[in-house]
């Protein structure tokens, strides 16, 4: 088992925005590519961490799993469309995939 990372930054102010926009990705664009919304769990810096700072995390069985995902993920009008709508309210550039093993 993996967890599959995905972190970006908001500009200042925009935390909250950013917040609900994935939640919203999570309700709607993930379950078309293959995640249901309750694999996955927001988190937000808080102690020792940016808080600009706002992760993703996705419960995956493999690694094949993930690039199901992300193959899928290229094909959706509703991916696009969500990712243009999010970019003014991130730092450009900050954002991330981060995978970890489960042990």
């Amino acid at each position: 088992m993996f967890i599959a990372r995905w972190s970006i930054n908001a500009r200042f102010g925009q935390k909250q925005k950013v917040t609900e926009m994935l939640r919203q990705w999570a309700r709607d664009v993930a379950p078309q590519a293959g995640w249901p919304a309750a694999k996955g769990q927001i988190v937000t810096g808080s102690i020792g961490a940016l808080e600009a700072r706002i992760e993703h995390n996705w419960s995956i069985e493999s690694l094949a799993e993930l690039e199901q995902v992300w193959a899928k993920l290229g094909t959706l009008d509703a991916h696009r469309k969500w990712s243009e709508a999010l970019e003014p309210h991130v730092v450009s550039g900050s954002a991330q995939w981060e995978v970890f093993r489960v042990l």
